[in-house]
């Protein structure tokens, strides 16, 4: 690095992927693998070839085909409850735009800052609400009416599809 805005850029780079990028990718796979169907966490058989018997079974009767195929009861258990334990917020979670200890710092420059940030957050939040509601996006809440909330700020304890950690922790 040779700028001021190399320095800036690779400190965005690493606190979106640390913080919101994993915060999306983690906390929003329960809604969708934790209904085995969807992330079968493994296949017991190849797919099978034209003419053989599991072939004409595929065609005739594909969701009998699909079930000796996907992952056994045991395994599905084990690898939807490590799902949603990846996926819920520890009740003492804190989350991006907040600090746990008031006196992380006494200088007013960053306080300003850190302030100025935290404004910005709960105005995007507020913003995700607002698209949510509105029904010309459709991709928002669609037939489901399940709207989007991966990138919302700030979330409660659990299991919730939302809330960017200050940090990630295993």
């Amino acid at each position: 690095m040779h700028t001021v805005k190399e320095l800036i850029d690779t400190c965005t780079i690493i606190i979106w992927v640390a913080s919101a990028l994993h915060a999306a990718v983690n906390f929003g796979q329960y809604p969708y693998a934790g209904f085995l169907p969807n992330r079968p966490t493994i296949s017991r058989r190849f797919m099978p070839e034209e003419g053989t018997p599991e072939y004409e079974e595929l065609k005739s009767n594909p969701e009998k085909a699909f079930l000796k195929t996907i992952t056994a009861q045991l395994q599905t258990l084990l690898g939807i409850s490590l799902i949603e334990i990846l996926s819920r917020h520890s009740s003492d979670e804190v989350y991006l735009g907040q600090r746990d200890t008031p006196e992380w710092t006494l200088d007013a420059t960053p306080l300003r800052a850190f302030e100025k940030f935290g404004r910005k957050l709960a105005d995007i939040e507020e913003n995700i609400i607002k698209r949510n509601g509105d029904e010309r996006f459709k991709n928002r809440v669609g037939p489901v009416k399940m709207p989007y909330t991966l990138l919302y700020p700030t979330s409660e304890g659990g299991l919730t599809g939302k809330g960017i950690p200050n940090s990630v922790s295993i």
